[in-house]
């Protein structure tokens, strides 16, 4: 079993950044292929970004292309999400996963979710 929790959210005006944080609590976790979601008041979770377990492959949506950067730690068992530019749009609950696959990662159907971490992007 691997437990996820985020931190780094917060409140940002519109053109700020944040740097979200994941720590994985298992020491293998860092054969997993990691990534971000989220979720806006009243949507569906959304992908965000994804990092194969050897930061060699990187997939993002279209929507935070050249915004947002994943990358991950694997000595220190974390994953982070560097957010620039930030819209209001982009206020949603952000949650951290995991999962065995690359595919099913991106698929969205990881198989570990950590608790989220909201954030919040107004003036």
């Amino acid at each position: 079993q691997v437990q996820l929790v985020e931190s780094g959210g917060g409140l940002v005006q519109p053109g700020g950044s944040l740097r979200l944080s994941c720590a994985a609590s298992r020491r293998s976790s860092n054969t997993l292929h990691m990534g971000w979601f989220r979720q806006a008041p009243g949507g569906d979770r959304e992908f965000v970004a994804a990092i194969s377990w050897s930061g060699a492959s990187l997939n993002y949506a279209d929507s935070v292309k050249a915004r947002f950067t994943i990358s991950r730690d694997n000595a220190k068992n974390t994953l982070f999400l560097q957010m620039n530019s930030l819209k209001s749009e982009d206020t949603a609950v952000y949650y951290c996963a995991a999962d065995s696959s690359f595919g099913r990662l991106i698929d969205s159907r990881p198989n570990y979710w950590g608790q989220g971490t909201q954030v919040t992007v107004s003036s």
